[in-house]
């Protein structure tokens, strides 16, 4: 079985252009888009994804099969984002502790050279010291 004969010309277009996508996401990380920032690099690393998966595992030359796996492969992507996306957006009704300073695990310092807790004159008695 013979695969496709890619030329070099497209391997290095398709390499130029990979570069040329890094180095504008470079350039947008220190432009201040406020929230897009994010979106923005996300769609140029889809794009740079998308070059990667059409000519350097040439999925453009495959067969139907192919395609299909990857599409399935994409909609379970999909699917796990989703449901992962509806589990962070229902956490509102989890209350959120105030801080400490209700709990009963905060208690003052026992200052040195005090008198010994009560909770533990019990014990020093039963040991003859104290």
């Amino acid at each position: 079985m013979q695969g496709h004969v890619v030329p070099k010309k497209t391997y290095f277009f398709i390499f130029g252009s990979l570069l040329a996508l890094t180095g504008l996401t470079t350039g947008m990380a220190y432009v201040n888009l406020g929230d897009w920032n994010t979106i923005v690099a996300l769609i140029i690393a889809c794009c740079k994804a998308t070059l990667v998966v059409l000519f350097f595992m040439h999925l453009r030359w495959s067969t139907t099969l192919m395609r299909v796996v990857l599409l399935s492969a994409l909609l379970w992507l999909a699917i796990l984002i989703s449901l992962t996306t509806t589990d962070f957006f229902s956490r509102d009704w989890t209350p959120i502790p105030e801080g400490w300073g209700e709990s009963s695990l905060v208690r003052p310092p026992i200052p040195p050279g005090s008198v010994i807790p009560q909770a533990l004159t019990p014990f020093l008695h039963r040991t003859g010291e104290g």
